[in-house]
């Protein structure tokens, strides 16, 4: 990349993002697609809560096992992205397509869940990679709708869930399973931007140098508390909503299906407008903000829980919005404050740590319900949130903001 590159043409680069939004949202439904029929291969397969649990908790598991190797090898640096991209969604489609056909048991289902974590992490930071080399200015827009497209992409089993029918599960997962290999074949379009630095060497050093900058560590240690939340929060409100309309007189589980869709795919929305905001306001400021509401939302969902739908369905909406809203500006934080030949390698090592926390909130959560109920499960996880605003605020002060959102910090 050098100062001379052509500025791309706005038609031309947002045509690529809608095009690379589109395969990430395809691609991305094979991340809940087993989660969101959990209670049905529970009651199928004969499930204890732990292992359906693990169903969830395998793909994080796998997601960071695949990130970390690949920021080792400076996988995402060495490969081009969208190839890397397309294969690794088609591998995710078979090993969801297998669960669909061929499994009827836990440990197929777990390994074939890790296999697709995997090669999930071949999807998502890649996707980053690509978006950052055709957008320098309003970068942070561009990787909110990337990250929009993933979280309607993450929502996307529940839609098909009730669609399919809430008690068959095969035809979400073969579902999600095909859209994700229409994905693959979308991405292949995609070129890469005049912004995207060429092919690097491999260097062992690299993320040992990436972790240890000051800058890119804060805006990591935001990244890690904004994760602790999210995923947790994802994997379980589908239970959380369900309990809680039962404890108010009972709605459908297509009932609950359907606002855990909306709960999670209006992150979307949130996340282009967290975008926007940020490239005028600065990621700082819309990240602290972002996390200090749902922080707040994690305690207030133990005195909202078993009100009427009136009162829960808003709620939840507006945690869904700002829960996911600061997520890529995190990733843009971290494209602006390392050295541009691993870029791609300090996203992959950020989501492989993130998503190995989450493995620590999913389980957790479960455990305290048993411990207290539903109504406070949510309670602990505002730890990770007041973590990550603290850490965004310290980076704010510092020198190295100046490089973020165009000096705005």
């Amino acid at each position: 990349m050098t100062d001379g590159t052509e500025q791309p043409g706005t038609r031309r680069r947002y045509r690529v993002l809608g095009l690379l939004a589109t395969a990430e949202l395809l691609a991305m439904t094979l991340w809940f697609s087993v989660s969101a029929v959990g209670p049905a291969l529970a009651t199928e397969w004969g499930l204890s809560a732990a292992e359906t649990a693990w169903l969830t908790s395998a793909v994080q598991l796998g997601f960071v096992a695949g990130a970390l190797l690949s920021a080792v090898f400076t996988v995402s640096d060495v490969v081009q992205p969208r190839y890397l991209f397309s294969a690794s969604a088609v591998v995710g489609a078979a090993a969801t397509a297998v669960i669909a056909t061929s499994v009827e048991s836990f440990l197929p289902a777990v390994a074939l869940r890790l296999l697709t974590g995997m090669a999930l992490a071949g999807v998502y930071p890649p996707g980053m990679k690509i978006m950052a080399g055709w957008f320098r200015d309003g970068r942070g827009f561009a990787i909110g709708v990337l990250v929009g497209a993933l979280t309607v992409g993450s929502a996307a089993p529940h839609l098909l869930r009730v669609a399919g029918g809430v008690s068959r599960p095969r035809p979400v997962l073969l579902g999600a399973a095909g859209l994700a290999v229409l994905g693959a074949a979308l991405v292949l379009f995609v070129r890469p931007g005049p912004y995207q630095a060429p092919a690097a060497p491999f260097d062992p050093g690299a993320i040992r140098r990436i972790a240890g900058d000051r800058g890119t560590l804060l805006a990591n240690l935001g990244y890690f508390g904004h994760m602790w939340e999210l995923y947790a929060v994802w994997a379980w409100i589908p239970v959380y909503l369900s309990r809680s309309f039962a404890a108010n007189g009972g709605e459908s589980e297509a009932f609950a299906a359907l606002v855990t869709f909306g709960t999670i795919a209006v992150g979307g929305l949130g996340a282009v407008v967290a975008g926007v905001t940020a490239d005028r306001l600065g990621r700082t400021t819309v990240t602290s903000a972002s996390m200090v509401v749902s922080g707040g939302a994690c305690v207030a969902a133990g005195f909202v829980f078993g009100a009427s739908p009136a009162v829960v369905v808003p709620f939840v909406l507006l945690w869904g919005f700002t829960i996911v809203a600061d997520s890529a500006q995190f990733s843009t934080a971290v494209s602006e404050l390392a050295a541009d030949s691993y870029v791609g390698s300090a996203l992959t090592f950020q989501t492989a740590i993130g998503y190995l926390l989450t493995l620590g909130s999913i389980q957790l959560t479960p455990i305290v319900a048993d411990a207290v109920g539903w109504r406070w499960a949510f309670a602990p996880l505002a730890v990770g949130p007041l973590v990550g605003t603290v850490a965004m605020l310290t980076l704010r002060r510092l020198p190295e903001a100046s490089a973020l959102a165009g000096g705005r910090g």
